[in-house]
């Protein structure tokens, strides 16, 4: 088809749409190469189309050599990118710029951006000229990369908000005030806010999901783009970043928005707000969704507002630094961080300890952080569990005993003190009359392995099949934690009758 469609290209039939069937076909490497090929001494007939009175074929025909990747279109591309008149079609030319190497026009595209940012908004040109400063700075950062800041704030004091499990608020609350005894605390829904003085037990607490930032001045906002925008520059913002950073703007920022508006209208409001935010900050807040530095979160309030939030990656969380390996079942460190942290006042220290479903090692790695552990195994079926299970340990810096087994066929010298275990659930291959046999077996076997007086602590997706086959081996819970109602997960603590 492609010499076909080049042959009415060259003929002068359906131009626009013939260039539109070509770039889907090229997508195939093979063809991408036979149709650079077919065009060998005929380029010009290509950038010819470029001063096209018709604005879509200039558009197509762009797009077409920046997938060729061919050097030689660099320079009509960039020539046709500065004449062009249609604010639409600007930024495809800076898209197939992408594609060729474009060093030596780096000045020439900052020049261009700068003029950019002179231009006056307007309701019909907001869209296409935020699309072209996108493309612009994406350019011009690919190019020079992204200059990284160092975070340097840790004694300084930060009003910020801890999300955590929604249950248990209070014992990251309990944390951080024994952490850090000037912290001024108060619990909500989704965590702890506080006020503290100094950020040096980040890596400590390990019951949090997310440290996010309150910046004064940007709490809230109206649902409005160029409000919120407005606002997020006025505020302490970059004066903070300053403060707390080594190194100069800009800072490379994302937004993501929590809200029930539908995802088109979530990213069109997105785009629209980072273009804004550029714009008013004069770049010194860079829009940059692959590499950022910071991200704004927007979270629409139940009054039809938002608010406003940030988070910090220049502020490294490496308290799950050692979990390089994961698989599919495996449990999220920070779940398996709270379940030790429910059960370590039930725990014995020097414990001997088996983990019979160990997957990657994050629950028993977890448990020796909690309260230290003697000796101590993990067995799974799964050979490439195992592997990783050791990667992730000797990155922890423990010595964890594993064992490429079925639990069920697993042999050992001598009885354990404590199981903790996440039990398999329903999840690929495994069905629920498969998780519902291995709960029956666990329950029939599990007493072989345990001292009398032994501890289990199950992270558990089916309370409902150990409060079904646990009396069957005398065993009971004495202590249930709700982790999860949507996903039905509890932290379970079992003792043996008797």
């Amino acid at each position: 088809m492609i010499k076909e469609e080049w042959q009415q290209i060259k003929e002068n039939q359906d131009v626009r749409q013939n260039l539109s069937r070509l770039r889907q076909e090229i997508k195939d490497k093979d063809l991408r190469r036979r149709f650079s090929e077919l065009i060998r001494g005929e380029e010009f007939l290509l950038t010819e189309l470029l001063h096209s009175e018709d604005a879509k074929t200039r558009k197509n025909a762009a797009l077409l050599m920046g997938d060729l990747g061919r050097q030689e279109f660099m320079a009509p591309v960039f020539e046709s990118y500065r004449k062009e008149e249609q604010r639409f079609v600007r930024s495809s030319y800076l898209t197939a710029m992408g594609n060729f190497d474009y060093e030596e026009y780096v000045q020439d595209l900052k020049e261009c951006l700068e003029e950019l940012q002179k231009t006056e908004v307007t309701a019909e040109n907001q869209k296409h000229l935020a699309e072209e400063m996108r493309e612009l700075s994406s350019l011009i950062v690919r190019a020079e990369g992204i200059q990284t800041h160092r975070f340097t704030g840790w004694n300084e004091s930060f009003d910020i908000i801890l999300l955590t499990n929604r249950n248990f608020a209070e014992y990251t609350q309990k944390e951080l005030i024994s952490l850090e005894p000037g912290a001024k605390t108060k619990l909500f829904g989704a965590g702890v806010r506080a006020r503290v003085t100094n950020l040096k037990w980040v890596d400590t607490i390990r019951t949090y999901h997310e440290l996010l930032f309150v910046i004064k001045g940007m709490e809230n906002s109206p649902m409005d783009a160029l409000q919120m925008a407005e606002k997020i520059v006025k505020s302490d913002l970059l004066c903070w970043l300053e403060k707390i950073h080594a190194g100069e703007a800009p800072y490379f920022f994302r937004v993501e928005m929590k809200s029930k508006k539908p995802l088109d209208e979530k990213s069109a409001f997105v785009k629209k707000l980072s273009a804004r935010i550029e714009r008013l900050s004069q770049r010194r807040l860079t829009n940059n969704t692959a590499n950022y530095e910071l991200e704004l979160r927007v979270i629409q309030n139940k009054e039809g507002g938002c608010n406003l939030l940030m988070k910090l990656f220049t502020l490294k969380d490496d308290r799950f630094s050692y979990r390089k390996e994961v698989i599919p079942t495996s449990i999220r460190p920070v779940n398996a961080a709270l379940t030790a942290a429910l059960a370590a006042e039930y725990m014995k220290e020097n414990a001997q300890v088996l983990d019979p479903f160990c997957g990657v090692g994050t629950m028993l790695i977890e448990r020796y952080k909690a309260v230290k552990a003697g000796s101590t195994y993990g067995v799974d079926i799964q050979e490439d569990a195992i592997v990783k299970a050791r990667i992730n340990t000797r990155a922890a810096g423990q010595i964890i005993h594993y064992i490429n087994r079925d639990f069920f066929r697993f042999e050992h010298a001598y009885l354990f003190d404590e199981v903790i275990t996440d039990m398999p659930f329903q999840i690929g291959r495994i069905t629920e009359e498969d998780v519902e046999e291995i709960y029956e077996r666990f329950f029939h076997s599990i007493s072989d392995y345990l001292n009398p007086d032994a501890l289990m602590i199950l992270y558990s997706h089916n309370k409902e099949l150990v409060e079904r086959f646990a009396p069957r081996s005398r065993f009971y819970i004495y202590k249930s934690f709700e982790i999860s109602k949507k996903e039905g997960t509890y932290v379970l603590l079992l003792r043996r009758r008797g």
